[in-house]
This record gives structure tokens, C-alpha cells and sequence, in this order.
């Protein structure tokens, strides 16, 4: 049985000072197995709060998340950390690598946490031989020991790319993970994308401004002041 995402009624408000500003207002949305989804709209329409909602980082006011039919956002702390860990890889435009630990070591830490120190000594060479093949499934095993400030942002994009893999999540989700990069860097960093979900059949939603970005995925999502306005698909 096949994978899929849903959102489900979904709305969700900050508070700016007094105000309480409303950002997602009943999004419904449903992402199959396989698929990769770009998500575009103007700034402020909730692109970004959706994809947190999604993938468990943000909590919603209303509605729901739910994975193959089951909710998923009213799990227990525990249960929404292990989904996080296992379930979901996450990219974000400004990269988040930890900037003391080389590559490698940023793209090992979340299988680190996964296992616990005691299992992690017992099967650090196994992890770090996985840590390795993805830098190099990359393009960065010549980098391996390099800290972030060492590496161009393209470079960085790719290790961050490599850290959401690690552990085989089932979802990617990926918010403007082109953003920071000139539009050449940004264009071999959606390929590399595109070729990891046609290789793997991993679902990917990407949020992004660029339109010839979200032109090369197979559905793009266009969200307008927090609510669905159309969707199209696309031949990518």
C-alpha cells in the first residue's frame, strides 16, 4: 500500500503582538506516493506554514495531518519525534548545518539521535559508511572532512540534502532549497533532487518562488492568502 500525505482542514494563526494574524485557512491538500510537489504563492501566503504543519515541526489550530488515512499531528510528543527523525527529511533555504562538525559528521547526527550513544559505538562504522555514500551520491565525497564555512553554498545545499537522507525518509520536504543559490547552482540542486525521487520514489514537496523551478515537477500548488487557489500539473 502505497504512502501519502494529507492535510485536512487546515488553519493556523500567530499572534503579532495583539493581533492574531491568520496564515493557513482550511488547506486541504493530498500527496501521493512518488509525487514531487512544488508549492508557490507570494510571500505570506502560507507556503511555508504548510510545509511545517505537514512534516510535524508546527502544530495545527485546526484540522488535520494524517499519513495513509491515519492522523498524525495529535501524536504524542515521542510519536511526532520519531516520525521527524524516520518519517520526514527536511531542507531549508539557509541550510542549518551545524557549523563545528564537518560534513560528514552534520549528515551522521540525525542517525546518531536515531540510535541512542550506546547503539550508535556499536554501529558508528556502519553509519558512517552510510554518511559517506550519501556525501558521495552528492557529489561530496571529496568533502567529507570539510566544516560548512569550508564549503560553497551549493556545496552546503548538497550536504544539507545528504543529512535529510540519511535514515531513508519516506518524505522530503524542502523549503525554497534553492533560494540562497545563483540560478545555474539552484538548477543542478533541483536535478539532483529530481534524480533522487525518480530513483528512490520519494515523495518530495518543494516550496519555491522560482516558476521555472516549480515548471520541472510533476504538480505545482498555489497558495493565495493561507487558502488552495489552483493546482495544475505538470510534464516534468
Amino acid at each position: 500500500m502505497s504512502v501519502h500525505l494529507s492535510a485536512i482542514g487546515l488553519e493556523k494563526s500567530y499572534r503579532k503582538g495583539k493581533i492574531q494574524v491568520p496564515v493557513l485557512r482550511g488547506v486541504d491538500l493530498e500527496v501521493e506516493h512518488g509525487e514531487l510537489v512544488a508549492i508557490v504563492g507570494a510571500s505570506g501566503s502560507g507556503k511555508s506554514t504548510l510545509l511545517h504543519v505537514l512534516g510535524l515541526l508546527d502544530g495545527p489550530d485546526a484540522g488535520s495531518v494524517q499519513l495513509s488515512g491515519e492522523r498524525i499531528d495529535n501524536l504524542s510528543e515521542h510519536r511526532r519525534d520519531v516520525l521527524r527523525n524516520r518519517t520526514f527529511g527536511f531542507i531549508f533555504q539557509f541550510y542549518h548545518l551545524l557549523p563545528e562538525l564537518s560534513a560528514l559528521e552534520n549528515v551522521m547526527a540525525p542517525l546518531m539521535i536515531r540510535h541512542g550513544v550506546r547503539a550508535y559505538l556499536a554501529q558508528r562504522k556502519m553509519i558512517r559508511k552510510e554518511a559517506t555514500a550519501l556525501l558521495e551520491r552528492v557529489g561530496l565525497g571529496h568533502r567529507l572532512t570539510h566544516r560548512p564555512a569550508e564549503l560553497s553554498g551549493g556545496e552546503m545545499q548538497r550536504a544539507a540534502i545528504a543529512r535529510a537522507l540519511a535514515g531513508s525518509p519516506e518524505f522530503l520536504l524542502a523549503d525554497e532549497p534553492t533560494g540562497n543559490l545563483d540560478a545555474a547552482t539552484g538548477q543542478s540542486v533541483l536535478e539532483l533532487l529530481r534524480d533522487l525521487n525518480r530513483e528512490r520514489g520519494l515523495t518530495m514537496m518543494l516550496v519555491t518562488h522560482d516558476a521555472h523551478i516549480a515548471a520541472q515537477t510533476d504538480r505545482t500548488v498555489r497558495l493565495a492568502e493561507g487558502r488552495i487557489e489552483e493546482w495544475a500539473t505538470v510534464l516534468a
